[in-house]
């Protein structure tokens, strides 16, 4: 008998050895960012990354697998955001077990399998008098499997409905009946089940397909789909009710300790909720980094940016490999979530101001500041709790309603196709793609032409349309490669294809009839512009090297967050904390051109995603992947992950040009290149610049930046000399403008135009004027660049009725502008330089009034 698993990492180990010995595939967790998946904003469950196994979308080579994945629950159905820390067992991220059979064992092998699992000595070894069991209540079957093969007592078998024990992935499709097993946490904690027991593991049995209207089918083969909390078995078999005291969570507990000062558990009920909740925060933070997400304004972005306010390295090695990405991203959030705080927080001062007690904060205020500023609503939803005002957070909801529904039709009129997919498209086969070894093909019978959405049997000349075919040699827009232009042509007709894009897996063609009319029931032929072609696979290519040598230059944290590639040039966005300095741009420029001049071969190769993996290839979080994978190999250095189209050696690419460098979010910079033809004429157009600049100059090329830092040279100077003559200007118009002073009283008050200053002068000018005035107050006003700069000064013994920034306010007003200051000097501008007398006039009579 070996020692039984106690901490997270034994049981996870043991969960997978498990089931790996009993047949299992052991497979990878999928990403936080689901696939393919605009239902999910991430992976919430084991399941996720099996969907279309289980609906039959797509075949895989095993019958069973096994997998612990990485899950969060922050929004919709599940949604653990809110209660965070404030129970034992609701976290943001968390880890599921699960094993999963498609259509190979069903209901009994999957209870006898956890039911050894569970209680067997050497593995977890839990008494089996304190596990509870609840089953469907129509599911017979499995009521019996428990009490008869496993011997689970009758007062220990719970019979529930189908909000407890029933399971489907939406309102139609696969689903049926679960069985849970439960822990028994004894006497203490009451008699009521409710209390009492807590749900360790959820066996699903997918036995039914639901049709639209709500009959169940029993489906040709069954499944299986369990899944277990990781944190949840910790806490059983580590003699816990919290999760938070468990290994998984209790070093990072005491990290934060360790940073306030302050213990876990010492009776401050407060303080052991804000460190349970950055416990919580820092790990789901942590594997967001490191599955590719930063920071946002929205979507998976915002959520993190909300969960921002480590024991898993072995387990999951791309925790380590971000750690550069973390060390640089978590500081510069906090510095902007601070402005944001700051800003926000201000924004809310003036709205709040003179508001009532109890007042509702519009909805569209709310929305606001979250869409202006990045103010979280949830936590400006938090200050109206504590300041005593409320939020009406469905007006927020709507404004975020209608700005969702315009991004969506501004997406749809940008594709030129309906947001919606026509049924006669979804009923169609899957695209073969046969580009990437001819561009051109014959005798290819269209299965479905569209116009504006709708099906037609044809396409006349001047119209524009969707050609559907079963395989083509275009390209369809993917990975951020640009879709194929090119032509097809019939007996009868002839249309430019003006771009590809895919609708699924099912290709769209975007064609306008330039000559008689595309029909249906008629031979076609496709052909790819191959200059386009061949100038996109180029910058495709390219952009392999160019990551190359970004991740040898700067470092292994830099990874794919974006691209463009198109016949005239490329975009690379990567994730790296700070900017590019111009030495390492030359040294990436560089280092990708020696690759391209090496002439290397380029490999492609289909392999499983292990293998690929295995053998170096990089993949991109977030892009989803089937059991096979296409693989692009350049020479021996670039590997990576590709399905678009690429040259057939890298001397092929000709040449590579950075042509830009900046920063596009927090953390993600943006290189910009041309490459081949493009790349030589943008650097025939620089050098002619560069020629003309050096004409103009009366130098060489060689000579033009020593003589430009000459010419500059000589610009400060005069500069320096034009000031001091200024000064000296001012200094001597001085006494001259003292001359128009007005007395009132024991004061002097003078308001005078001063044009021949700028806006500093005018500053420096008044000092030596109220120095000479002694007890008053002065006025001034000058005209530059169509604009009036009003800046006034009172004597120290005035300003108890006499202030400054009064004045100034009321003189701003006249030239259409504002401004303030302190009670003895403040400054003002405006744009009606017209209005600067009546500006002036202000100054005598207000004096007068406030000196009574």
């Amino acid at each position: 008998m070996t020692d039984r698993p106690t901490t997270g990492a034994q049981i996870r180990q043991a969960f997978l050895d498990f089931f790996e010995k009993r047949g299992h595939r052991r497979l990878r967790s999928a990403p936080l960012v689901p696939g393919d998946d605009p239902t999910l904003l991430f992976t919430n469950a084991g399941m996720v990354q099996f969907k279309d196994v289980f609906t039959g979308d797509r075949s895989v080579e095993y019958g069973r697998a096994t997998t612990s994945q990485k899950c969060l629950r922050v929004s919709g159905k599940h949604n653990d955001l809110e209660v965070v820390g404030r129970t034992p067992r609701h976290h943001t991220f968390f880890e599921m077990l699960g094993n999963f059979s498609f259509g190979d064992y069903f209901k009994e092998e999957a209870i006898d399998l956890a039911w050894e699992f569970l209680t067997s000595p050497d593995l977890c070894g839990l008494p089996a008098q304190r596990l509870w069991v609840s089953v469907h209540e129509s599911d017979d079957e499995s009521y019996a499997l428990w009490r008869d093969h496993k011997g689970v007592p009758e007062d220990r078998l719970l019979r529930l409905g189908d909000k407890d024990n029933f399971w489907s992935m939406g309102d139609t499709g696969a689903c049926g009946p679960c069985s849970e097993i439960h822990w028994d946490r004894g006497p203490e904690h009451g008699d009521d089940p409710e209390d009492r027991l807590l749900e360790i593991w959820n066996l699903v049995f997918m036995q039914f397909d639901r049709s639209a209207d709500g009959a169940l089918h029993p489906l040709p083969k069954p499944s299986i789909d369990t899944g277990m909390g990781l944190e949840r078995l910790a806490s059983v078999m580590q003699g816990f009710d919290n999760n938070y005291d468990t290994d998984l969570l209790r070093g990072i507990i005491a990290a934060g300790e360790e940073c306030t000062g302050r213990a876990y558990g010492t009776g401050d009920a407060m303080h052991d909720l804000a460190l349970r909740v950055i416990a919580d925060h820092s790990r789901a933070t942590a594997f967001l980094l490191a599955d590719g997400i930063l920071p946002g304004n929205e979507g998976r972005g915002y959520v993190l940016r909300r969960i921002m306010r480590d024991l898993m390295g072995d387990a999951y090695p791309e925790l380590e490999q971000a750690r550069p990405v973390m060390d640089k991203a978590i500081p510069t959030e906090e510095e902007l979530f601070r402005r944001t705080l700051q800003r926000g927080l201000t924004l809310i001062d003036k709205w709040a101001d003179g508001q009532q007690a109890g007042a509702q904060m519009p909805g569209e205020v709310a929305f606001r500041l979250h869409d202006t500023y990045g103010f979280p609503p949830d936590l400006t939803r938090l200050i109206g709790q504590e300041r005593d005002f409320g939020v009406d957070m469905e007006g927020f909801e709507a404004a975020l309603q209608v700005q969702r529904e315009t991004a969506r039709a501004a997406r749809a009129a940008k594709t030129g196709g309906t947001a919606e997919i026509p049924p006669e498209v979804a009923d169609l086969p899957t695209t073969e793609f046969v580009g990437h070894d001819l561009l051109s093909l014959d005798t290819v019978e269209p299965l479905l032409l569209l116009q504006t959405g709708r099906p037609t049997e044809r396409l006349k000349v001047g119209e524009e349309g969707d050609l559907f075919v079963p395989s083509t040699p275009f390209y369809a827009e993917a990975g951020g490669q640009v879709g194929d232009v090119g032509s097809v042509s019939s007996g009868t007709g002839r249309a430019a294809v003006t771009d590809t894009q895919k609708i699924g897996a099912v290709w769209r063609h975007r064609v306008r009839v330039q000559e008689g009319a595309l029909r249906m029931g008629e031979p076609l032929s496709l052909r790819v512009d191959d200059g386009a072609r061949t100038a996109t696979a180029r910058n495709h290519s390219a952009t392999h090297l160019l990551h190359h040598a970004l991740r040898r230059v700067l470092g292994d944290h830099v990874r794919q967050r974006g691209s463009l590639v198109s016949p005239g040039r490329l975009r690379f966005d990567f994730s790296h904390y700070e900017g590019v300095t111009a030495e390492h741009l030359a040294d990436i420029e560089a280092l990708t051109n020696d690759l391209v001049m090496r002439n290397a071969d380029t490999h492609a190769e289909a392999m499983t995603y292990d293998d690929a993996v295995s053998a170096g290839a990089l993949a991109f979080f977030g892009d989803k992947y089937g059991d096979e994978v296409r693989t692009v190999r350049i020479g021996g250095e670039s590997f990576e992950l590709c399905g678009g189209t690429h040259v057939g050696r890298s001397g092929d690419i000709g040449f590579v040009k950075i042509t830009g460098e900046s920063s596009i979010q927090a953390g993600v910079r943006r290189l910009e290149a041309v490459t081949g033809h493009t790349a030589l004429r943008w650097v025939q157009r620089e050098h002619q610049a560069l020629r003309d600049a050096a004409d103009r100059l009366h130098a060489t090329p060689d000579d033009t930046v020593d003589r430009i830092d000459k010419l500059l040279r000589q610009h400060k100077d005069l500069e320096k000399e034009v000031e001091a003559l200024k000064r000296k200007l001012a200094a001597g118009s001085a006494d001259d403008l003292l001359d128009h002073a007005v007395i009132i009283g024991d004061a002097k008050i003078l308001a005078a135009r001063a044009d021949h200053v700028d806006g500093k002068g005018l500053r420096d000018l008044g000092d030596r004027l109220r120095d000479k005035l002694g007890t008053g107050a002065l006025l001034l006003a000058t005209a530059a660049g169509g604009k009036v700069t009003l800046v006034c000064m009172v004597s120290k013994d005035l300003t108890d009725r006499v202030k400054a920034g009064d004045l100034v306010r009321q003189a701003a007003q006249e030239v259409g502008g504002r401004g303030g200051g302190r009670p003895d000097m403040a400054q003002a501008g405006g744009p009606d330089v017209s209005a600067i007398d009546q500006a002036l006039a202000i100054l005598e009579p207000a004096v007068r009034t406030a000196l009574g």
